[in-house]
This record gives structure tokens, sequence and C-alpha cells, in this order.
């Protein structure tokens, strides 16, 4: 059982990014800017009750945006084709307008079940335009406020009405997902994975609606490789989104114990690879980096030293991860991918004594004092593991908000060399004594 998917769709300043924000239960913003990633964050994962859904944040459809016909309308259009619910947000001071009947033909057109949210329902004027939501002809309609958390539960509610809970497929077994943007090759080494002498492919294979899972054995052991290359609906305008193929991508990082995060040795690193190595990264994912395409670079050893420090450049947020330069196309060092995918998925179940990490950090923590910040240093008491997947350390301190970034990254980096953390991200979290 899959990850139903939910979208937020309406016209612009109806308040789909504050809803998005209370359902997901953080405040993230839309556009965020994290130092070595730029990411337009419109995914979120969901979790109520027994129920688990991705949610979907779109852009806001305006008639009078040249940008409607565009970019906005492919988001929309791909949001409800992805969809298992649509949330269809309306502003219930202002009523509807002709952008509220736009996204309602589209809507119209689907078989997806919809359901109108009249959002900013602490206001008055809502008594005087509720009835007049109607008139778009839909048949659930729930008043809330997303900045008051008004009707919240009660839309939760109504969008899990049907899901099942959720129960993870080949639950014990080692699962890793090829992921990348669109024509890099991931379907390709997918196939020279599973056709490589020591492999062999089962005869059992699940397919979902966006991705393909692929029991098979390596080595003795079984395994589940999850390609994110097809897309449901053909067409240029589809391939030409890149940006929009996040959703498969997330879909398939939320089931990976591994992300393989595929690059294209020809075209180099773009953006949108930064993109989908971020979300894999926030979502604690171990990961490997695979430069494919190697086939067709000439002068091989200078381009991998010139390649690893691009990679380093690039992805400064993800240094521990492995590279692995091969080609899918000629099977050419395409051995050396296992064994990187099952060093990072090690990695990230590893667990450290609590006596090692103590020394580990008090060692660090006499060799570079912190600074002291109005007449106050940060002074650490003790350090212990408390989960893996990905390995996250808890450091008991007088005042975690003494604590400067660049010493927790300082933190962190002696704790990596003295464990082998290699492809796995480590989260530290600061306590005060005696919080829990």
């Amino acid at each position: 059982m899959k990850k139903p998917v939910v979208a937020l769709l309406g016209r612009p300043n109806v308040g789909k990014s504050t809803i998005f924000n209370r359902l997901v239960g953080s405040k993230i913003s839309i556009i965020e800017d994290t130092p070595g990633i730029t990411r337009d964050r419109i995914y979120g994962s969901v979790d109520y009750k027994d129920y688990k859904f991705h949610l979907i944040d779109t852009g806001g459809i305006d008639l009078e945006e040249a940008s409607f016909n565009d970019e906005i309308k492919v988001q929309a259009e791909l949001a409800i084709d992805e969809a298992d619910v649509i949330v269809f947000v309306v502003d219930g001071k202002e009523g509807l307008t002709s952008n509220d009947f736009a996204v309602r033909d589209m809507l119209m057109r689907s078989n997806t079940r919809v359901i109108v949210a009249i959002n900013k329902c602490d206001s008055k004027l809502v008594e005087e335009t509720e009835y007049e939501f109607y008139e778009l002809g839909f048949d659930k309609y729930l008043k809330i406020s997303g900045e008051h958390n008004i009707g919240i539960s009660e839309l939760l509610d109504e969008i899990v009405d049907g899901f099942s809970p959720i129960e993870e497929e080949y639950a014990d077994i080692v699962k890793f997902s090829i992921i990348g943007r669109p024509n890099v090759g991931k379907s390709s080494l997918v196939n020279a994975l599973l056709n490589e002498d020591r492999v062999i492919v089962s005869n059992i294979a699940g397919t979902t609606r966006d991705a393909v899972d692929t029991p098979f054995t390596y080595h003795g052991k079984d395994y589940v490789v999850i390609d994110t290359a097809g897309m449901r609906k053909k067409g240029k305008v589809y391939e030409n989104v890149e940006r929009y193929s996040l959703l498969r991508s997330m879909k398939a990082i939320d089931r990976s114990d591994v992300c393989c995060i595929v690059i294209n040795a020809e075209e180099g690193i773009i953006e949108h690879d930064k993109h989908i190595a971020g979300y894999a990264i926030d979502a604690g994912k171990a990961v490997v980096l695979v430069v494919n395409k190697w086939d067709v670079i000439e002068d091989k050893d200078a381009a991998m030293r010139k390649w690893k420090k691009e990679l380093e450049v690039n992805f400064q947020f993800m240094t521990y991860a492995p590279i692995v330069f091969l080609s899918a196309k000629t099977k050419k060092r395409i051995h050396t991918l296992m064994p990187e995918v099952l060093r990072a998925y090690e990695n990230s179940k590893k667990e450290v004594k609590t006596s090692l990490l103590n020394e580990v950090i008090t060692d660090a923590y006499s060799l570079n004092l912190p600074p002291s910040y109005k007449g106050k240093r940060l002074k650490i008491y003790f350090s212990t593991q408390v989960s893996t997947n990905p390995p996250t350390f808890n450091i008991q301190v007088n005042s975690k908000s003494l604590v400067h970034f660049s010493y927790e990254r300082y933190l962190e980096n002696k704790i990596r060399e003295s464990f082998d953390f290699t492809g796995t991200p480590i989260i530290i979290q600061f306590k005060n004594k005696g919080e829990q």
C-alpha cells in the first residue's frame, strides 16, 4: 500500500500555503533558501492518526496572468492527474471569482474526489458569502481557517476518509531508489543492474502508477530497486516541466532506505539535481551520487578529479555522499554501485556506544572551546545516540541558545572523523539539561 496523494488547488492568495503548513505540521515557506540548496518547497508528508499521505501545494491559478496557460496550468494538471483527493481552497472573505470557476472547470473534467475548503472563516464576512460557494457544484464543503487552526481536524478527517492505513510492502527488505531528473539514464541503470551476472531477477514485480518496484537477489540476499522513470502521461509538456517530476521522486524517496541520485555526465550538474538531492537529505535518507554516461567521457582520470571537485562544490550539504562513476549503457563500472548502496545503508543503521561518543565530544570541546556570548559560554554535559535511520544524537548543554551553526558543524565533523558515517546524514539535537 502506497501513500495517497492530496493536492491543494485554488487561485492566488486564498491561503493555500498557510493550510499546507498547518497540515504538514511545521512552518515551511513555499520558497525556502537553505545554504547549498535552493528549491521550491511544494511537497510535504502528513501523518494523521493511522494514516499518511503526500501533500502537494500548487501555484495559484490566475486567468489574468499570461503564465496561466503555461507553467501554472501544467502544474495544476499534473497535480490533478497524480492526486487521490483534491482540496479546492476558496476565499470565504472575498467570495467567488472568475478564477475560482476556472479551477472548478479543470476539476470537473477529472474523476478525482474534491473537497471545497472555504478558508478564512474566522471572518464575519463569510456569513455573507458562504452559500454562493455551492454554485461550484461539488458535494463536500468545509469552513476552515488555516491561520487560526479552525476546522483543520475536520478537513483531515474528510481527506483520509476512505484511505487505508499504510502497510509497507517489502518491509524487511532493503529498498533503494534510482532518482534524478528526466533523461539521466535511470531506467537504463536499473536494467544494467538487474542484468549483471551476479544478480538474479525475481519473477515477481510490483508496479505502481508512478514507479516500478523490482525485487531481486544480489549475493544471496533480497533487495528491491525502485525505478522512478515512468510517467503516467505522455507528451512534451510533462517532460519539459522538470520541477514537477519531483513528485515521483518524493514518493520513491519516502519508501527508500537509500537513494541513488543519478547525474548525467554529458550535461553536467544543474540546479534540479540539487533540488532532488535536497529532498532526499530532508527525508533523512542515505544517499549515493551516481554519475552516469561515463562512457562518453574522454581522459577519464582527469575528468574524475574535476567531477569530484564540482560535486563537492555543488553538493556542499552532502559531502559525505559516496560518488560512483559508471555507464549504464556499456555496464562499465556497474559493479561499483551495489557496494556503495549497502555501505550507505549499513552506516545509516550504525549505533555508537555512549562512552565512545562522549569521549569524542569531550575531546572536541576541549580542543576547540565555543566562543562566549554576552559573558556566557556553551557547556556540554552528556551525549547519547537516540535513534538510527538517520543516526540521531542528543547533546545535553547548559543553554542550546548558545549553540552556533558553525560549532554544530564542527561537532558533526568530529563525529564523522571518529565513526564511518559515509553515505548517511546525521542529526544532532541539542537539549537543555533535564529537557526530554
